[in-house]
């Protein structure tokens, strides 16, 4: 049984106390956004059940919620692409937490291969940012298939 958190009581204590009082939402999750702790890159963003979370602190390993396999999982357990948290920050309102990690195994976080999930940025055309991806990580760090053999792909259509 895992440790519930504290109950939000008041507006003041969220926003200046010092108790953690995360909010999670209707689905009893909370957006994490994991930052490299060497150079503040974003590696990813995800999400936490109140139990990944707590697995989270007590680890000071990165533990999430997959959304679409509907369970918890290690980051790098099956990869070894770790991630050791150096610090955990929550904003204001505390319904939204940041991970500043330091990478183990093959020094990424994606599952495409590339160091970041966040390998590509939307085409400036005209005064407007336009639908097209252009590529800021130009190589990946590994070969999926070679790290994850037959497991199935986590991006769903």
């Amino acid at each position: 049984m895992i440790k519930e958190f504290s109950i939000r009581k008041s507006v003041e204590e969220v926003e200046e106390g010092q108790t953690l009082q995360p909010k999670f939402d209707q689905n009893n999750l909370i957006p994490v956004i994991t930052v490299d702790k060497s150079n503040n890159e974003i590696l990813m963003h995800g999400y936490m059940n109140q139990e990944a979370f707590r697995l989270s602190m007590q680890t000071k390993e990165a533990h999430y919620w997959s959304r679409s396999r509907k369970c918890i999982w290690k980051k790098g357990e099956t990869s070894g692409l770790t991630q050791k948290i150096k610090e955990i920050k929550i904003d204001d309102d505390q319904d939204c937490v940041i991970f500043k990690v330091e990478l183990g195994g093959l020094q990424a976080s994606c599952h495409v291969g590339y160091k970041s999930c966040f390998y590509r940025k939307l085409t400036s055309g005209e005064g407007q940012y336009i639908d097209k991806l252009e590529f800021t990580e130009k190589k990946k760090v590994f070969d999926p298939l070679q790290v994850y053999g037959n497991s199935p792909n986590p991006t769903k259509l």
